[in-house]
Formats: C-alpha cells, structure tokens, sequence
C-alpha cells in the first residue's frame, strides 16, 4: 500500500505541473520542480538546467494572453527506485492555438522523469519529452498542415 501512495503521489505532481503550464500559474509550477532540475524538451531542442532557468523559459514562452495550450499526460509507467528516488514515462498529447502567431500545433511525444522526495514531498528533479510527432496547421493555409517533427528521424 505504501508503493501505490507514493505512486499516486508523483501522479498527482505530474499532472499539477501540467495544470499549472496551462493555466500559466508560474510560481506553482516552480514548486513542482527542484532547484537543480534539468530538463530536454523537444528531445533537448530546448534544454535548461536549474528552476531559474527552466521558468524563465516556460514563462516567456507561453506568457502571452493569446497563447493557449493543452497539454494532457496519461498511462503513466512509474518505478520507485527507492524512498526518495523514482523514474517515470509518460505519453504526452498536446495543443497550442496562438491567434497571434496564427497558427496551431498538434503533438504527441513521450516524457521520461526523475523524482526525489525531500521534505516529505516529490518534486521532478529531471524531465523532457521526444516527439513521436508534432504538426502545425496554419490560420492562413488549407488545408495547411507543416509537419515539423517525427520520429524517426527527424527526432525531437
């Protein structure tokens, strides 16, 4: 029983994490992150190491009003490597729609975490994503549909 709580436990940060990117609640996203977190989205297209850099990056991109996204994680495999340290996969499906830009993005990838309870609490030390795809469709264009990644071999 012990095993399943601290499962449920990382499931229920994965998916605060994902809340708060969509809903752009920067200072409690940072709080699912450890200081030192390293991260490779994109298949490491977009890398940062430290919560510093990580949200500055997030916040940046995603800060503006009109930039809209969805990102929804599901069929978790989690493996508790020990009390403080566990791994995880999961699949990713996302959507960004950004008027602005004109433009929406269409995605699936696969994230692969690294967590580490102190305090009590799980927090991502490591995580980032590969594309199994990603499209992009444009206001401007019928049908228009750009694929910008794959898997293989465009990567990431």
């Amino acid at each position: 029983m012990d095993e399943l709580r601290e499962i449920e436990a990382i499931k229920q940060l994965k998916y605060r994490y994902m809340r708060c990117l969509d809903q752009k609640r920067w200072d409690e996203l940072a709080e699912c992150l450890t200081a030192d977190v390293v991260t490779a989205y994109g298949g490491g297209k977009y890398a940062f190491e430290g919560r510093e850099a990580v949200m500055r990056f997030l916040s940046e991109a995603m800060a503006a009003p009109s930039f809209l996204s969805s990102h929804r994680v599901h069929h978790p495999e989690i493996t508790l490597d020990g009390e403080t340290s566990a791994r995880g996969i999961w699949a990713l499906e996302d959507t960004v729609v950004d008027p602005v830009r004109r433009f929406v993005l269409h995605g699936a990838a696969f994230y692969e975490d690294e967590y580490v309870k102190a305090d009590g609490r799980w927090r991502i030390r490591r995580t980032g994503y590969q594309r199994t795809f990603e499209f992009v469709e444009s206001f401007d264009q019928r049908p228009g549909l750009t694929l910008t990644a794959g898997w293989p071999p465009a990567g990431g």
